[in-house]
């Protein structure tokens, strides 16, 4: 088992409540129970091809609706993923209306998974997430995302690739 929690440093805060750390095993068996999760993924998968082969097998094993988030998408034409483009700052803002019915209209999501982010970026994106919703939020990112109710610790680029590897295993 990939061990991805023991390094939680936080250099700043964003208020007192902040993420739980989470193993890959818990985070792909949360993934498979939740009844509308939403895969967003930001334009960082696009820079390392073993993150997008991951992402792409993540979005596929647990049948995941994608919001690819800045040119993520053009990493996920031609995969076999139910994709669709928006930008997250649009995203987030629909996420907080309790009335919007998802990308696809078949209502409001329960859980979010965050994975190819730049970490301050979407760490905003999460706070208000945080605060103005009460979805579930993941980060399966290399980095501890504080704003997220769960995120991997801070973790190198090989060890993010084993505990993308073991979440798989367990959706």
């Amino acid at each position: 088992m990939v061990d991805v929690i023991k390094n939680t440093q936080m250099h700043c805060t964003y208020g007192c409540k902040t993420s739980k750390a989470v193993q890959p095993n818990v985070a792909g068996k949360m993934i498979s129970k939740a009844k509308r999760p939403l895969l967003i993924v930001g334009s960082q998968v696009l820079k390392d091809e073993e993150l997008l082969k991951r992402t792409i097998e993540i979005a596929k094993k647990a049948d995941l609706p994608v919001a690819a988030t800045g040119h993520s998408i053009s990493g996920m034409v031609d995969s076999g993923v139910n994709a669709k483009y928006i930008n997250v700052h649009s995203l987030a803002t629909y996420l907080c209306d309790p009335n919007w019915k998802g990308l696809d209209g078949e209502g409001q999501y329960d859980t979010v998974i965050m994975l190819g982010h730049i970490k301050y970026y979407v760490n905003q994106v999460l706070s208000g997430l945080k605060s103005f919703s009460n979805l579930k939020t993941i980060s399966i990112e290399r980095f501890y995302i504080q704003n997220a109710t769960m995120s991997f610790g801070n973790i190198t680029p090989e060890v993010h690739v084993e505990a993308l590897d073991e979440l798989i295993e367990n959706l």
